[in-house]
């Protein structure tokens, strides 16, 4: 069977860290590139980064820029959401997904999904 499993989910206060796992079973992560899209409650999902399959280059949302950090571990078949200064508006479900063209914010291009984990962000 093949799917994403994402975890690292949790509560955090503003300025806190978490890091969030995206590890694939039944299929190589090698050969596709990577997005983590997030949705609050009322919102649409939105694109956050993404790491492209080949070279790793990355994407990021303007509201994450500088925050956020993408990596892909190969060996492990698992790519990390490393997210720092935690901010309350970065509550949120967040999915990994998998696409086997490149990077991109449409997530109907994307052809493999995750459950989802939660962050919440609050004091």
């Amino acid at each position: 069977q093949l799917q994403l499993v994402e975890s690292g989910g949790g509560l955090v206060q503003p300025g806190g860290s978490l890091r969030l796992s995206c590890t694939a079973s039944g299929f190589t992560l090698d050969y596709y590139a990577i997005g983590w899209f997030r949705q609050a409650p009322g919102k649409e999902r939105e694109g956050v980064s993404c790491i492209r399959s080949s070279g790793g280059s990355t994407n990021y949302a303007d509201s994450v820029k500088g925050r956020f950090t993408i990596s892909r571990d190969n060996a492990k078949n698992t790519v990390y959401l490393q997210m720092n200064s935690l901010k309350p508006e970065d509550t949120a479900v967040y999915y990994c997904a998998a696409s086997a063209e490149s990077c991109n914010w449409d997530y109907a291009e994307y052809d493999y999904w995750g459950q989802g984990t939660q962050v919440t962000v609050s004091s």
